[in-house]
């Protein structure tokens, strides 16, 4: 890794403008209208009265895959998606243009053979009003770029997720959805078209038997269980979502979401109980009125 060009990667600024579409797509690759009749689920599926999931953010004004430009130096065959955590400064509309800034906050060396975390951040905008819509925090792990510091390196700071449950007290909620067979290859529309997710010989040669969905895939189901248990299906109230991903999904798997509200915050985990696999660790989420 070329630490001095990553630390100071410039990122040009995105601008983009979501419709309505983008905001119903987004939705439907999270199995929203599975119950076409369901006005719960209506609300985020069809015009009349459209409610945006506050995680369709994390598909928008993206830099693209920057960390495979050859000036990084990072072994990007190795590279994966750790940790994301979304703060909601304001509710996100069913459409509009955003305009999007990016800087890289850290590079932690986790010593040689250990992998590096490279620290993200982007923030989302309202291109018009200006507003602070979104912040999004991404911890990738670089696990083939370790080392690069000094022999003894290896002590990192805190990550987005740091903080636990301690999964020992039955869960107040246990929320399950099942995925769509097709749900990687919905979601590779909205946002990432990586082939690992729609290629069974990419898949193969990543080391898994098909295609895997996408993290933030899972990531936006944590926040629909969440949604559904704990705001009455009012993603408005959504204000923070934290996870560390501990494993991959496979289209068709159902996930089953554990959660545990406490004074002023809620903890939970994501888990596939066929395989009996935690997905989602260290999950945290916030809730309250913009």
């Amino acid at each position: 890794m070329n630490v001095d060009v990553v630390k100071n990667w410039q990122f040009p600024v995105v601008r983009q403008t979501y419709t309505e579409k983008d905001t119903i797509l987004y939705a439907l690759a999270l199995g929203y209208g599975a119950q076409p009749t369901d006005q719960g689920q209506l609300r985020y599926v069809y015009e009349q009265g459209l409610m945006a999931v506050p995680t369709l953010g994390s598909t928008l004004c993206h830099p693209g895959f920057w960390v495979s430009d050859p000036r990084t130096g990072i072994d990007v065959t190795k590279v994966v998606h750790g940790e994301q955590k979304m703060r909601f400064h304001k509710v996100l509309p069913p459409k509009g243009s955003l305009r999007g800034e990016a800087q890289v906050l850290d590079v932690v060396d986790k010593g040689v053979g250990k992998g590096a975390l490279l620290v993200f951040e982007r923030k989302l905008y309202d291109d018009h009003s200006g507003d602070l819509i979104a912040s999004i925090e991404q911890v990738t792990m670089c696990r083939g770029d370790g080392g690069f510091s000094s022999p003894t390196a290896g002590a990192s700071k805190p990550a987005v997720a740091a903080t636990g449950v301690a999964a020992v007290a039955k869960p107040d909620f246990e929320v399950e959805f099942a995925t769509l067979a097709q749900a990687a290859l919905i979601y590779r529309l909205c946002a990432d078209p990586n082939p690992l997710h729609a290629d069974p010989a990419v898949a193969q040669a990543a080391g898994f038997d098909r295609p895997i969905l996408h993290g933030l895939c899972t990531y936006g189901i944590a926040a629909r269980s969440i949604v559904l248990a704990c705001c009455d299906n009012n993603a408005g109230l959504l204000r923070e979502l934290s996870v560390r991903f501990s494993a991959p999904v496979f289209p068709g798997e159902t996930i089953r979401t554990d959660i545990w509200k406490e004074d002023k915050q809620i903890r939970f985990r994501c888990v596939v109980p066929q395989r009996d696999v935690v997905v989602i660790s260290n999950g945290i989420a916030l809730l309250g009125t913009p």
